[in-house]
């Protein structure tokens, strides 16, 4: 049994208010390619049969300052065999790109549909709706068919989808399932997100340094949740109820992270602005989420913060502007080390990382806090955020 698994499973619980929508399962997935940090700098280099000494040094710095320590990813030497044309500078290769791309992250979030919905206890024909994310993939129908047949989904299961919000695709995710359950009584909500960087894997270019960034950076994988609002508590087991959700996008800041879905596959520009801009606009954000419950920008610390780990800078300057302690971004940072930013996923990893604390914890005596922020960051730049309650501890 995981150790999230033993999280999710422990100790009484708190119960949600009527009609609140709660996080009543978590369930994760990878691809089955490794990778250590360590190694990665010259395996990539010399899967893309590349010696340039600079880039090899720029891309050797960048992997020890992401804090990154292993990722998963669906890339391997046998997809390059099969298309070395990924790894060519020019070449159109956008429709072997998602080829491999809609097959992986479906499989992906099967996976880690089937982990949530074991953990959650009820059968998979008590879905009533699904909320598909991912950045990974284009078609038609899209990957919210493809995921609902895998699963044997009811043919009357309602389906969102949302295409290429980016890193914060998991909380909107969320937001959108909240609104779902709590508007649909009886409804249960599976939202999935899967995602892999093979759409946008490309060869190190010096016209191109920012790519080394993503390459030092992200990773592949899956995530899930099951989300419902009046769990049956004599199966169910709900683990944070989700009160407040807001979302705000910040004026001309549309070219600050910056996507594009080319012939060459997807080419991502992240400016070097985007860690101070966040820097300067969370307190108003967090602020407002914290209103609800009587808190203000002088508690802080009497919260807990489940935050999409975009990269460290973004974290390290989350801290130090709202005066965190150290171990309140301790799950986020976990979660960067152990899976990369591995987008929209990102998210749950970091909850699964939480409930792990929250039992540790619990069993040692230690004080917890009830409520806490939910945040993600995304192109726009969009802030997503929802007030969380964990009901484990």
């Amino acid at each position: 049994m995981e150790n999230g698994e033993r999280a999710q499973g422990t100790f009484a619980r708190k119960k949600a208010g009527p009609g609140k929508a709660t996080i009543l399962a978590l369930g994760k997935a990878f691809p089955n390619q490794l990778v250590m940090q360590e190694f990665l700098v010259d395996g990539y280099f010399r899967n893309t049969n590349c010696d340039d000494p600079d880039l090899k040094r720029k891309l050797t710095r960048l992997c020890k300052t992401t804090t990154v320590k292993t990722r998963y990813v669906v890339m391997s030497e046998e997809i390059l065999e099969k298309y070395p044309e990924l790894a060519m500078e020019g070449l159109p290769t956008v429709k072997q790109r998602l080829d491999i791309c809609n097959e992986a992250v479906t499989e992906m979030a099967i996976e880690a549909s089937q982990a949530c919905i074991k953990k959650w206890g009820r059968p998979v024909s008590d879905i009533t709706h699904l909320v598909y994310v991912s950045s990974s993939e284009a078609r038609l129908p899209g990957g919210d068919l493809y995921l609902a047949k895998g699963l044997r989904l009811s043919p009357e299961t309602r389906r969102v989808m949302l295409y290429f919000v980016g890193c914060s695709g998991g909380v909107a995710g969320l937001r959108v399932a909240k609104d779902i359950a709590e508007n649909n009584p009886g409804s249960r909500v599976l939202l999935a997100t899967s995602e892999t960087t093979i759409i946008g894997y490309k060869p190190p270019s010096a016209e191109r340094p920012y790519d080394l960034v993503g390459v030092a950076l992200f990773g592949d994988g899956a995530g899930a949740m099951i989300i419902g609002a009046d769990p049956d508590l004599s199966i169910e087991k709900p683990l944070f109820e989700l009160n407040t959700a807001i979302q705000h996008f910040l004026p001309d800041t549309e070219k600050i992270i910056d996507g594009r879905l080319t012939e060459e596959g997807i080419s991502f520009k992240l400016a070097r602005e985007l860690p101070q801009i966040i820097e300067d606009n969370i307190e108003g954000f967090c602020t407002k989420l914290m209103e609800p419950i009587g808190l203000s920008d002088q508690d802080y610390n009497k919260i807990f913060w489940a935050v999409h780990p975009g990269g460290p800078a973004i974290l390290n300057r989350l801290e130090k502007r709202l005066d965190l302690l150290p171990e309140k971004l301790s799950a986020s940072r976990q979660a960067l080390k152990d899976y990369g930013n591995a987008s929209s996923n990102t998210i749950v990893y970091v909850l699964d990382y939480m409930l792990e604390e929250s039992t540790k914890m619990k069993k040692d005596d230690q004080s917890h806090n009830e409520f806490g922020l939910i945040l993600a960051f995304g192109p726009g730049v969009t802030f997503e955020g929802i007030l969380a309650r964990n009901l484990t501890v």
